[in-house]
């Protein structure tokens, strides 16, 4: 196997969205980096099962409402 092919594995924190901390090992960052997610599983709804926390106003359906909002349709006679 050829020399220096794989990126390097150190420790780094990861932070939750609650404030609690805990240490793995991963190739993100520089060894002792801290990790801070927007999104986990304690606050995403595919694992509480609840309604969303986030607001995507921005999202695909608000910006072709925006775009096509002056157009309307020919009714039928």
């Amino acid at each position: 196997m050829k020399a220096d092919t794989h990126p390097d594995y150190h420790e780094i924190t990861v932070q939750m969205t609650d404030g609690t901390k805990y240490t793995t090992r991963s190739t993100w960052g520089k060894p002792g980096e801290t990790m801070v997610l927007e999104i986990d599983p304690t606050s995403h709804p595919a694992w509480t099962g609840g309604p969303a926390r986030l607001n995507e106003a921005g999202g695909q359906v608000a910006k072709f409402n925006k775009r096509f909002a002056g157009i309307s349709l020919p009714t039928k006679k």
